[in-house]
């Protein structure tokens, strides 16, 4: 199914959403990679506040290449989110409602997704120049020593993404992978 949501995510959103539909998200979702979220991870153990607030918000996984002249962002592919596991339900547990990607995510990351009511998206790897056409607006907002890795506000509109894991755990990874054995022991005995 084909569907359109604003970001800051209305948990209430979040949980309509099913492992297959297909998303285009518009409004303000933020990039943070390994380095920014160990920064953030260390910033937790210290007391210290986070960049943004996590409650309704959207991570992209995404470090951006250089913006081409006239525009604000240059390619922008996701990354493997698997390399975000170990943060991401601290993260879910503060309030993150939704994370793009790309590639599986580990037990306990579907565990705090489904806890929280949360989603876990896909962007198409590969696709970063195309990607960055939906992003209208992009501004560092911390960490800016850490270059493309720094965290940024990104003000997207119509962003292409995929429900990988739904708020009930059902793992798109999974069931297409079924659906396909399915299909091939059917073909193969026909």
């Amino acid at each position: 199914m084909e569907r359109h949501i604003q970001a800051p995510v209305i948990r209430e959103d979040a949980c309509r959403l099913r492992a297959g539909d297909y998303v285009y998200i518009t409004g303000t979702i933020y990039t943070a990679r390994d380095a920014a979220h160990k920064r953030m991870q260390e910033a937790l153990d210290k007391g210290e506040t986070l960049p943004f607030e996590m409650s309704c918000n959207v991570i992209y996984y995404m470090g951006p290449s250089p913006a081409r002249e006239g525009r604000p962002i240059g390619s922008a592919g996701p990354t493997t989110a698997s390399r975000m596991d170990k943060y991401a339900p601290a993260l879910l547990d503060m309030g993150l409602v939704g994370m793009i990607g790309k590639g599986k995510r580990s037990g306990t990351v579907k565990e705090a997704i489904v806890r929280n009511g949360a989603v876990y998206f896909a962007a198409v790897g590969g696709a970063g120049a195309l990607l960055s056409r939906s992003i209208k607006r992009s501004e560092v907002i911390a960490y800016e020593d850490l270059g493309t890795e720094a965290v940024r506000r990104l003000e997207v509109e119509n962003f292409p993404v995929i429900v990988v894991i739904d708020a009930e755990g059902n793992d798109l990874y999974e069931t297409a992978i079924k659906e396909y054995c399915v299909s091939e022991n059917h073909f193969v005995h026909v």
